[in-house]
């Protein structure tokens, strides 16, 4: 028997809408991955330890509020203080496709914008965790 993928999924800041991420949570829960989900109004430092203290294999962010320009980059920036550098991490919401590549330079992996299937998101995850 193999182990399941572990996942980390927050919703960092004062972003308190979370059905997105409870419609993601179930779908990888659904496709046999372990789902970790930390709730809403979460802090970077917050996010960064429960991945480490999970030992999860992948975080997943996810925002509405607009602020994934200073918050997505901020738990990368502590997970890398914290040495786990290594745990990719994607984003999700209502991110505007101009912020994509500055992102991307911040650590993050992948940015899943509205209207993205669960299905690409379940294998997007797949082939990251096996090739990490």
């Amino acid at each position: 028997m193999s182990r399941k993928i572990r996942v980390l999924l927050a919703k960092p800041g004062l972003d308190g809408h979370d059905r997105g991420v409870k419609v993601i949570a179930r779908a990888l829960r659904d496709a046999g991955m372990e789902v970790i989900y930390t709730g809403i109004r979460q802090t970077p430092e917050q996010i960064a330890n429960a991945a480490i203290q999970e030992g999860v294999d992948i975080v997943g962010l996810s925002c509405l509020s607009g602020a994934h320009n200073h918050l997505f980059p901020k738990v990368t920036q502590v997970l890398k203080e914290k040495g786990a550098e290594d745990i990719p991490v994607m984003g999700g919401g209502i991110i505007p496709g101009e912020d994509i590549s500055e992102l991307k330079k911040a650590g993050i992996r992948v940015i899943f914008q509205p209207g993205t299937s669960t299905e690409d998101i379940i294998k997007y995850i797949a082939e990251t965790v096996r090739l990490s």
